[in-house]
């Protein structure tokens, strides 16, 4: 298991989802440390549904470790903060640089839109 405070952008948990009650996996995007507050997770959410247009799917080869379980697509409109281990279940697997990338650039598309 990977410690709260040593997980790192591209990895992807299983957190915490503010909409459901079941969690769900989540990409890693940063992990800052404040002050004030500790570590914070920035992450967004990843989905096997595949009715999202603007997702962005996951190929085998964007991952470092093992690829998860179903084909998945990162939505990188789906912002989430996670503020305490007790948010985070397990780390599952993490992607490669090139690809959480690509996923950080469409985030900001959004958030600069």
């Amino acid at each position: 298991m990977t410690a709260f405070d040593e997980l790192e952008r591209g990895d992807i948990i299983w957190g915490t989802d503010p909409l459901s009650d079941k969690g769900r996996p989540m990409l890693v995007l940063g992990a800052p440390q404040f002050p004030n507050h500790g570590v914070q997770l920035i992450t967004v959410l990843i989905s096997t549904k595949t009715y999202h247009e603007e997702s962005l799917t996951l190929r085998d080869d964007d991952y470092k470790g093992e690829p998860l379980g179903e084909r998945s697509h990162v939505l990188p409109w789906s912002l989430v903060t996670l503020n305490s281990a007790s948010e985070v279940k397990f780390h599952m697997t993490s992607l490669v640089d090139e690809r959480t990338e690509d996923v950080a650039t469409q985030v900001i598309n959004y958030i600069s839109s």
